[in-house]
């Protein structure tokens, strides 16, 4: 089973918070996000697409989208911008949301 496939409670191994050992790490100013949108931006990690997200967490792409879109301007509003996936991924690891061996 891949993460694209897996249920959401095989996804319950990902941290949805800092991480011990981080604190070590220079303060950057963090968006604060909700825990919902933390989890839409971890599923959507652990899948290849949006649609596997939506289908996922039963929820619709719009859903999905205004979540990711929320996460992204959030970051922005604090410096941090994080337009592709591979940047959030970035700013996700750099503030322990998660981590390497969460992908």
């Amino acid at each position: 089973m891949t993460a694209a496939t897996a249920p959401l409670g095989a996804l319950s191994g990902l941290h949805l918070g800092r991480h011990p050992g981080t604190a070590a790490l220079p303060q950057r100013p963090q968006p604060k996000l909700s825990p919902r949108e933390i989890e839409v931006m971890l599923h959507w990690f652990a899948n290849d697409s949006k649609t596997a997200t939506c289908k996922e967490l039963y929820i619709t792409m719009g859903t999905v989208n205004t979540h990711l879109n929320r996460i992204r301007d959030k970051y922005q509003a604090i410096g941090r911008p994080a337009q592709t996936k591979a940047a959030l991924l970035a700013r996700a690891l750099q503030d322990g949301l998660i981590l390497l061996e969460d992908l």
